[in-house]
């Protein structure tokens, strides 16, 4: 199966993986294939240079290696994802984890996050303890 990862999940699986809960054992299972947007690329790079994420090295290197370490796919943002935000209702306000339940619906691929605010959409939500 594949699994969309969010930015909270991609970076707790790297540093803390046992804060994944019972979704650890998916996270973790190499039949699964993790996915990562580039919308979580691009947080990270935005939170990274405004001083809000640490990070052991600069996005520019860390996300490639960290991404080849859990053997993920990244995603590209295709017109289809980006434009099906608008069919959202607004139950979430953060730009990010909208483009990121888009990509989940339209791809039908579940979504593992520690956010309960994707809850009231209409895509597989897999949330960690």
């Amino acid at each position: 199966m594949r699994l969309l990862l969010d930015t909270h999940v991609f970076l707790g699986a790297l540093a803390e993986p046992e804060r994944l809960g019972r979704q650890r054992s998916l996270v973790e299972d190499g039949r699964n294939g993790l996915v990562l947007s580039v919308v979580s690329v691009w947080e990270m790079a935005i939170k990274w240079s405004r001083g809000r994420l640490p990070l052991p090295e600069p996005p520019v290197t860390f996300v490639p290696s960290r991404v080849r370490t859990l053997a993920a796919q990244t995603l590209a943002v295709e017109p289809e994802q980006a434009v099906g935000v608008a069919d959202l209702p607004w139950q979430h306000r953060d730009p990010f984890d909208r483009l990121l339940i888009a990509q989940a619906r339209v791809l039908g691929v579940p979504i593992v996050t520690a956010d309960r605010a994707c809850r009231p959409y209409d895509v597989d939500v897999l949330l960690i303890d």
